[in-house]
């Protein structure tokens, strides 16, 4: 009966918006799946040492098979199932009951080798080829991943290892990566321990994260939570994101193939999120950034134990945008640098790349913010040639716990202030700039892009 009752909750799910009138507000109702199989069916054994790679394709083969009769879904129960990366499939839900624990295996032959993605080139970490994710979605539609808060668990301390010792043959690999997708949900699941980024959508459309709880340790090279890369339509909220890194990061490309590849990050909605990093930022745009990033709209934030709060970073050889990006409602606690913007950040894939391609960073509102031992208000480092414009603050109350005369640094940006304080560098007092600042605000104060 317990079962019947979780199959009915998982293929009734609905979200409800409130006030913002956001992405996040838009009713999503997912298609009932008729059909349900346990990954028992399948010889699949949860004692944390069988390896159930083979359990787990030959189920979701077998669950391929009912996508044009309403779909399906694959059901684990509690156990520790061990696994190397696996595919899904269109009008599938994969649903982790209370205790279920899918493992990463820590074997890197367990897991598949692919090809780089296109808006990247010769690859991140390591030029060439990389591992695919634990679980995966190429060319998707109607796919959830949900549960009684079940978790993924990618066991990343090897991987981390490997990368800090320059032992890896290949890029690291992620927990779940979405490629070519639409209409994806995830929702009531824990992530651990990812090789490096926990939930990675690319080059998707209309994918909702609610309800998450993702988490690495302080230590962990380059983990971070949720990414969304050349993607559109994505919601972000009521999640609590604790990373090694950064928690949330919006990228789009890299250099001269995110610029070829020409697949922006935009309409994006994120709110009532809790965010810690402990080398990065709490929430990161770039600097991966070449095909774009805009139409963002954030809202009520709890920022916590990170190096940096809100950071958009870029450099020379990038091109792209990030603009129009609209940020209300934060409180920040225990952050070095509550604010960046650094024009001056991030490598290269090559020596291809065009140092005449520079980025445009624009019409940034940040209103609303209220922190707690701060170390730095803001540094803002934008670029001689394409200086960072319309940088917009309102209504900003920093704690600062230094004695430092210079709460704020500038250089090569321009935008207006008012009612902040400690009191913000001159070159973001320019009253002319106020007009295209509050563009980006609703009647009723609220952030809000237009």
């Amino acid at each position: 009966v317990a079962l019947l009752l979780l199959l009915a909750l998982c293929n009734a799910i609905k979200i409800h918006g409130e006030e913002s009138n956001g992405l996040c507000d838009v009713n999503l109702t997912l298609r009932s799946r008729p059909h349900s199989v346990s990954i028992l069916e399948f010889g699949a054994v949860g004692d944390g040492k069988t390896l159930n790679t083979i359990a787990f394709q030959n189920a979701i083969f077998y669950l391929k098979s009912f996508a044009d009769k309403g779909g399906a879904q694959l059901y684990v129960p509690p156990g520790r199932w061990l696994t190397g990366s696996f595919n899904l499939t269109s009008h599938l839900t994969l649903f982790l009951e209370k205790g279920a624990v899918i493992l990463g295996s820590q074997d890197p032959s367990h897991w598949d080798i692919v090809e780089p993605l296109p808006s990247y080139g010769p690859g991140t970490e390591l030029p060439g080829k990389r591992y695919r994710s634990l679980v995966n979605g190429y060319m998707l539609r109607d796919v959830v991943i949900t549960g009684d808060n079940g978790t993924i668990d990618g066991q990343g301390s090897v991987w981390w290892e490997w990368f800090t010792s320059h032992s890896l043959n290949y890029s690291c690999p992620h927990l779940v990566e979405f490629v070519s997708s639409e209409s994806i949900l995830v929702s009531n699941i824990t992530f651990l321990n990812a090789p490096a980024y926990n939930m990675h959508p690319v080059y998707c459309s209309h994918v909702h994260i609610h309800h998450i709880t993702v988490y690495a340790p302080p230590g962990s090279p380059y983990t971070v939570g949720i990414v969304p890369d050349s993607s559109d339509n994505v919601c972000i909220e009521d999640c609590s994101i604790s990373m090694g890194y950064d928690a949330i990061a919006l990228k789009s490309g890299w250099d001269e193939y995110g610029i070829a590849y020409g697949r922006p990050t935009a309409n994006v909605h994120i709110r009532r999120v809790q965010l810690q990093s402990f080398s990065g930022s709490s929430l990161a745009f770039g600097s991966q950034m070449s095909g774009g990033i805009s139409d963002v709209q954030v809202q009520q934030l709890h920022l916590y134990d990170s190096l940096t709060g809100i950071e958009f970073r870029t450099t020379k050889g990038r091109g792209g945008y990030i603009k129009e990006i609209a940020i209300s409602d934060v409180d920040m606690l225990n952050i070095k640098t509550a604010f960046g913007a650094n024009g001056h950040f991030g490598s290269h894939p090559d020596d291809k790349f065009d140092p005449d391609a520079l980025p445009l960073v624009a019409k940034i509102t940040i209103q609303n913010i209220i922190g707690t031992n701060i170390s730095m208000a803001g540094n803002f480092t934008g670029i001689e040639e394409s200086p960072f414009t319309s940088i917009c603050l309102s209504n900003v109350s920093l704690s600062i716990n230094s004695a430092s005369s210079s709460p704020w640094q500038c250089s090569y940006v321009s935008g207006f202030s008012e009612s902040v304080f400690p009191e913000p560098c001159s070159e973001l007092n320019n009253p002319d700039a106020s007009s295209s600042c509050f563009s980006l605000l609703k009647p009723n104060g609220r952030a809000a892009v237009l």
